[in-house]
């Protein structure tokens, strides 16, 4: 219960918003009301306009929407489009977005009911009036339309149970997500905007002028939000303008770069890596052939480096399948991202180990012969070091590599290398591995091993028997000196005490 409270009663302010004074109600006059209706004023940068309240030379509707709160306090009804005239409905429409920048307070259920009803019917009514195409909108309505969506769903994000709420750190995973009070009329605020940029009647031309850059960055930092049902819009949101506006692209690109170098190098918690990263997955599908060296440059200081933060648990699968992307659209990428993984393989947590071994897998499986061999020599000291594990979902996951037929054929063409490299470790889980499963797993690749080259297998078995010799002889002759300087010391003392 305290912690609701707590996430109620702060709100953390996103980077876009730290200078945008109407944002915390003390903006210019008229941004605030005292009824029970409160209203903000958020201002977008669009490029049509020299600056906030402007409007364009010939445009007919009103250029703004005023966030003033009605003199009552309360918010009327207005009538169905398709109670008033065609000629009139656009000026409905501004009339409708007009209720639908009033703000409500969703911690008291009982407090402006009422309004909140009226509120949540307009908005299905704008939904409905996008999704039909019963009239182009005008230049006009579309300005004053994402002005609304702004006041709705840029505000402050509540902070995360581990911010500023005077608790220990937790596991991520752990976490009960803080589920958005005002979701009710969020929802239909995103459904809008959705139907807005997937409408054919969108011209783009007209709508990126709106959907700008600042727009877009202010979406991006939505993506933190704790909500996964905010995230899940936001996702397909952003997915469709990458799709719709080609001028965004690199814009977009570039600002989830931004977001993951924070993510990794400095704040080590963010909830929407998951939902970038399915977004990220699409786009790569997408590229083209030869591919960039900017996507290069992106996989290489991205992508790989996702692999380093804790939390990686929660957007594995998705980070798995963008690599693994980028191995079958450029087979000579897979010697640099398996050195990728080798950089960053954990030490220490199993639970992580066996993620890298999945992902291990799907990236061998798109490697051709000639990059397997750059990499093989410290992939298999790797592998070998996994196959000793004593955490046996490690080295049970390791050993299921070779079920697989593409990767036991790279390691039959190789295995004049790769044999001397692991077969210490194979012995080892034979002579000691505790768990039988393991064991078992064991005895069936080394038999593999010995089907695919029986004098190689007798030499790397010989050379063990010999290294193991001499490892016998190494500890024995050990322990015969430390017994002579035992019997040293003894005697020393014994003559001190003699003396003495």
């Amino acid at each position: 219960m305290l912690k609701k409270i707590i996430k109620g009663g702060h709100r953390k302010p996103s980077k876009s918003d730290l200078n945008d004074g109407s944002l915390y109600g003390y903006g210019p006059p008229g941004t605030r009301n005292s009824g029970s209706v409160s209203t903000v004023n958020v201002v977008v940068n669009h490029a049509s306009r020299a600056g906030p309240g402007a409007s364009g030379p010939n445009t007919g509707a009103p250029a703004t929407i005023s966030a003033m709160a009605p003199p009552s306090g309360t918010v009327d009804p207005l009538p169905l489009f398709r109670e008033v005239p065609v000629s009139e409905r656009q000026g409905m429409f501004i009339r409708k977005l007009q209720i639908c920048c009033f703000q409500f307070d969703f911690t008291d259920t009982l407090k402006s009911a009422r309004e909140k009803e009226i509120k949540r019917q307009t908005l299905l009514e704008l939904v409905d009036f996008i999704q039909s195409g019963s009239g182009k909108i005008t230049e006009t309505c579309q300005e004053e339309m994402i002005r609304m969506i702004s006041a709705n769903i840029f505000r402050c994000l509540p902070p995360a149970s581990h911010e500023n709420t005077g608790q220990e750190t937790t596991d991520p995973e752990e976490e009960e997500p803080y589920l958005e009070p005002s979701w009710p009329h969020l929802q239909l605020v995103y459904e809008l905007l959705l139907r807005y940029v997937v409408s054919s009647d969108t011209d783009t031309k007209v709508a990126k002028r709106y959907i700008d850059h600042s727009f877009v960055l202010k979406l991006l930092d939505l993506f933190d939000s704790e909500d996964p049902r905010e995230r899940e819009y936001l996702k397909t949101i952003l997915h469709r303008i990458y799709g719709k506006f080609m001028v965004h692209r690199p814009f977009i690109r570039k600002a989830i770069n931004n977001i993951f170098y924070r993510f990794i190098y400095e704040t080590d918690r963010h909830s929407g890596i998951g939902e970038l990263l399915e977004i990220l997955g699409s786009i790569i599908n997408g590229f083209a052939l030869p591919m960039k060296e900017e996507h290069k440059l992106f996989l290489v200081r991205a992508l790989i480096p996702l692999h380093k933060p804790k939390p990686i648990a929660m957007y594995h699968q998705q980070l798995s399948y963008c690599i693994t992307q980028f191995a079958e659209k450029d087979y000579k990428l897979a010697d640099t991202v398996i050195r990728g993984l080798l950089k960053y393989w954990p030490v220490t947590n199993c639970q992580k180990e066996v993620l890298f071994l999945g992902e291990l897998e799907e990236v061998l499986e798109a490697t051709q012969s000639a990059e397997f061999q750059r990499c093989m020599v410290p992939l298999f000291r790797q592998i070998g070091r996994c196959l000793n594990s004593y955490h046996f979902q490690v080295a049970e996951r390791a050993l299921f590599l070779w079920n697989n037929e593409h990767i036991v054929s790279l390691i039959a063409q190789n295995r004049s290398v790769i044999l001397p490299i692991i077969f210490e470790a194979l012995e080892k889980n034979i002579q000691s591995h505790w768990n039988q499963a393991v064991h078992g797993l064991t005895v069936n690749v080394r038999k593999m091993f010995l089907e695919m080259d029986v004098e190689l297998f007798e030499e790397c078995q010989r050379e063990y028997a010999e290294r193991e010799a001499r490892a016998r002889e190494l500890e024995e002759n050990r322990e015969l000196t430390w017994k002579k300087l035992a019997d040293v010391a003894a005697q020393r003392g014994a003559e001190d005490m003699v003396t003495v």
